[in-house]
């Protein structure tokens, strides 16, 4: 049987209004062949996995092409997907089913006659998770990293011949991080494996790529190589620009301040977290590090009233904080605004981004309803994107581009505190950047504060304290504000 590996031919994809998403694109993988596609965000990038895929979200249609798979074109998308793909998207806590602990998520994905014998902890292994203590956890359980490794073994469990991934590394410290690149180095070389992967890393992108396509904003192969931000050891590239973080402002007043806090996953259980006690004052950049699963996304969750605190206090703009958000105040509710990892957490499949992006504005201002809809405007300008998008669904959406939404409708409270968890995940360097900068300038000018949970260096590089979680206790980080952190502190 001749084998061609995959072939996408002149692969049109437009929306509803009949704009081009993707236009004219043609990639070949050949067995054995890891291809990369970068670009910017909102170029169109996820689409063209889920074009190959045959599973475009509602509102987008492949106009033109055609998908082969070893020179024969794709007739039943979804057999074929059932019989030859794993697939790791972009939301990883979402594609998990929500009543699948990860023993049992990883077991869905393996054909019956492979199923027991250890197969589904072997594969969580692999990907660095000990399944006694991960294997039984369900995914609102796990940490937005553990849940990216968890969606991974699961993709890998079959040894699929073709591999899909979308943004594989985006939630990974680097310890997890080369136990991913490692999964995905060993189909190289494999006559049998094709691999096609989306990712903003440059590193991984060098590490792993076989071949580098870089979509432009038109959706089309511009043919430009993109510039390595990181050398491949994850230092930072001769030129590169880390701009430094403001500290808190001398005299700052206090905005959030938090005494003996405890923390457990799941609730009730071993402490994750223990006697943390952090005070961040108006204007301040605070970042925090540690390694997937140490407790990072949930201090922000247990701040935000989404999670119990075991025990500890807490104050914000001066007055008392209660731990359920369903006891806060309007004006607490205002004070602390989460961005998580996970923007199909809070946008709603079925409302718009305009109405997602009102509806705070309503709620938390007091705005009118004309008054809210000209401010849905402005809060999509200040983010980077276009008016147009909010008459949008999610779905429609890049991952940058949800990220961006989900920051527009934190920043609609006019918070005190912004809870930052992995903002930079889904973004290019280039995108990422500009709403780096855009927070920067909120702390400036408005006195905004800034906890921002990160794996991303260029976050750190811009904080005015580095934090990290070790060993159960949140401590400061001997990394100066001066210069850019390296991957291997992270």
């Amino acid at each position: 049987m001749r084998r061609d590996g995959l072939t996408v031919r002149g692969l049109t994809v437009a929306d509803r209004a009949g704009t081009s998403i993707v236009d004219r694109l043609s990639l070949r993988i050949a067995p054995g062949e890891v291809l990369a596609l970068t670009g910017p965000s909102g170029a169109g990038k996820t689409t063209v996995l889920r074009a190959v895929l045959g599973a475009l979200p509602a509102g987008l249609t492949r106009v033109s092409g055609q998908i082969e798979w070893h020179g024969a074109p794709v007739r039943a998308p979804r057999r074929w997907r059932r019989r030859t793909v794993g697939f790791l998207g972009q939301d990883p806590a979402s594609a998990l089913h929500p009543l699948l602990d990860a023993r049992a998520a990883v077991r869905e994905a393996l054909p019956r006659a492979a199923r027991g014998a250890g197969a589904e902890e072997r594969a969580l292994a692999e990907v660095g998770l000990d399944p006694a203590e991960i294997g039984r956890r369900r995914p609102h359980q796990l940490s937005g990293g553990q849940a990216q490794r968890v969606a991974l073994a699961r993709a890998l469990a079959a040894n699929p011949e073709l591999l899909v991934l979308d943004e594989p590394t985006s939630a990974l410290d680097p310890a997890a991080l080369l136990l991913a690149l490692e999964q995905v180095r060993r189909r190289r070389g494999d006559s049998r494996s094709v691999t096609l992967i989306v990712s903003h890393d440059l590193a991984v992108v060098r590490e792993l790529a076989d071949h580098v396509v870089r979509l432009g904003p038109d959706g089309r192969d511009d043919g430009v190589p993109q510039a390595p931000i990181l050398s491949p050891g994850g230092k930072p590239a001769p030129g590169g620009r880390a701009v430094p973080g403001g500290r808190a402002v001398p005299g700052g007043r206090v905005v959030l301040d938090a005494h003996g806090l405890t923390i457990a996953q799941p609730p009730g259980g071993a402490p994750l977290l223990s006697d943390v006690d952090l005070t961040i004052s108006a204007g301040e950049s605070v970042a925090v590090l540690g390694a997937s699963g140490s407790g990072k996304s949930t201090l922000l969750r247990v701040l935000a009233g989404l999670h119990p605190a075991e025990r500890g206090r807490a104050t914000v703009a001066g007055q008392a904080l209660p731990w359920p958000v369903t006891e806060r105040s309007p004006a607490a509710l205002r004070a602390l605004a989460l961005v998580g990892q996970n923007p199909l957490d809070v946008l709603n499949p079925a409302r718009t981004v305009g109405a997602a992006l009102a509806r705070p504005l309503r709620t938390l201002r007091g705005l009118p309803r004309r008054a809210a809809r000209a401010h849905v405007r402005h809060l999509l300008a200040i983010v980077g994107l276009p008016e147009e998008l909010a008459h949008r669904y999610p779905a429609t959406l890049s991952g940058g581009q949800r990220q961006r939404v989900a920051l527009a409708r934190a920043l609609a409270g006019d918070p005190a505190v912004l809870l930052a968890d992995e903002i930079t995940a889904a973004l290019d360097t280039r995108t990422a950047a500009q709403v780096l900068d855009l927070i920067d300038t909120l702390r400036h000018e408005t006195g905004l504060a800034v906890l921002a949970v990160t794996h991303d260096p260029a976050v750190a590089a811009r904080a005015g304290r580095v934090l990290r979680i070790e060993g159960g206790r949140l401590r400061p980080h001997p990394c100066s504000h001066h210069r850019r952190p390296s991957l291997d502190v992270l």
